[in-house]
């Protein structure tokens, strides 16, 4: 084998020895998220950490099963983590939050606002490889609708998603 092969080969694998040490550490993520949320609302969210433990999520989308358009915001703590491994953390995450929502109530009706709280409980798949992170979340909701024979009522949001961190 003649020294120039030698050479060229001995670059190829050092750069192919470099690229597999790189790939093989973890990422630096940063502290937003954007993505989607399938579920009870349908559409875009967002989570921005304040601290590793801590964050605000917010989302806004269709409501399938009220009918109408819902935001609700909320902030989180991460109190226990249920799985750490190389590739990824499985922490649990609760918190207090709002929800705004107007209902549709189709042709011929009046649509109508409703505003309440919601108590939010989940688990993130967070990705340590990658700059993504999985979600699946309940909430319960109180919320007071402003329409004549509504009043206060009680319900259920429940979702999942994934996020892109920059």
């Amino acid at each position: 084998m003649s020294t120039k092969a030698i050479a060229i080969a001995t670059v190829l694998a050092g750069l192919g020895a470099t690229a597999s040490v790189s790939s093989a550490q973890a990422i630096e993520k940063g502290s937003l998220g954007v993505g989607v949320i399938l579920g009870e609302p349908t559409g875009v969210s967002v989570r921005l950490y304040l601290q590793d433990d801590q964050a605000v999520q917010a989302a806004v989308g269709s409501a399938f099963v009220g009918g109408g358009l819902q935001v609700h915001a909320d902030y989180v703590w991460h109190p226990w983590i249920l799985e750490e491994r190389d590739s990824f953390t499985l922490p649990v995450y609760l918190g207090p939050g709002l929800r705004a929502i107007q209902y549709d109530a189709g042709r011929g009706g009046e649509d109508f606002l409703a505003v309440g709280l919601r108590v939010v409980g989940g688990l993130v798949f967070d990705f340590k490889d990658v700059p993504l992170a999985a979600f699946l979340e309940v909430a319960g909701v109180a919320e007071y609708a402003f329409r004549d024979g509504e009043g206060f009522g009680l319900g259920i949001n429940a979702g999942a998603g994934v996020r892109y961190y920059f």
